[in-house]
């Protein structure tokens, strides 16, 4: 196969990973990492490197709109990359000296959270519960509703802390937004409306997945080669789910589709990491 031809299949690939990343609000990271493992036969730790550029260039072009839009809670984004930065810095150099197939493993089982997340139902209630600590640390917010300006309470700051940590760790281990766990985080441990959290875990994102880049950037794990045609092809792809989804009356179906795609992925993950394959 020449270098062309590999070329045009990593952008359009990368492009239906941006594409069905972002019909789903969990990004193409969850995708593009196989594809480039299980049908190219990427080394995991390049597609990883190459995935956190992808993660970096959409998140930061998608970061801005919900900011302008006043949907995003930067104070609380600010303070919890903290975490998520300082997680994402262990996990990236630990995991070169992780096995591959452990890696595979974990990542499988990522992506089927992954997939039941992009299914669980949202919950619409907006909490008003007091915390001392979110009220010193200034991380109550508001954003615009149908009816005005609707305001919100943070709960429970020190366990949403200890799961962007997490989050981190996993962000740096392979390669991923870690979206699932950080809307995890806020939605469900820290009781934000989801609006809220989807919008300030992508603010978030870019600022981890920038962390960990740059280990494996020292490394030698990101290939430019590699990287340019999955960040231009998961940025358009993003960019046209953007549009789509905009013009989209429920996107129940696209989760349902989004599931069974990132569930055949990870069984296929999984049973390589298991049997060495990979």
């Amino acid at each position: 196969m020449s270098v062309t031809v590999l070329t045009l299949i990593i952008l359009v690939g990368s492009y239906l990973a941006g594409l069905l990343g972002s019909l789903t609000g969990l990004g193409g990271g969850v995708v593009i990492i196989p594809l480039l493992t299980i049908l190219l036969g990427v080394d995991i730790q390049y597609a990883i490197g190459a995935s956190l550029i992808s993660v970096i260039a959409t998140s930061s072009g998608s970061a801005a709109a919900y900011v302008k839009e006043g949907i995003t809670n930067i104070r609380l984004g600010m303070f919890l990359e903290i975490a998520t930065t300082a997680g994402a810095m262990v996990g990236a150099l630990i995991a070169v000296y992780i096995p591959t197939n452990f890696i595979a493993v974990l990542f499988g089982v990522i992506l089927i959270l992954s997939a039941v997340m992009s299914l669980r139902k949202k919950s619409q209630q907006i909490h008003q519960q007091k915390s001392v600590l979110a009220e010193k640390l200034k991380l109550n917010g508001s954003f615009p509703g149908p009816t005005g300006e609707v305001t919100y309470s943070v709960r429970n700051v020190g366990g949403g802390f200890f799961m962007m940590l997490f989050a981190g760790v996993i962000s740096g281990l392979l390669g991923i937004g870690s979206g699932a766990l950080k809307v995890l985080a806020m939605d469900g441990i820290m009781r934000i409306p989801f609006k809220v959290s989807t919008t300030t875990s992508n603010f978030m994102i870019g600022v981890t997945a920038a962390a960990s880049a740059v280990v494996y950037l020292q490394r030698g794990y990101i290939d430019p080669g590699l990287s340019m045609p999955v960040a231009i092809g998961v940025l358009l792809g993003a960019l046209s789910g953007s549009k789509i989804l905009v013009h989209t009356s429920s996107s129940g179906w696209l989760r349902v589709v989004f599931a069974v795609v990132v569930t055949f992925l990870a069984s296929q993950m999984i049973y390589k990491g298991i049997t060495g394959t990979i």
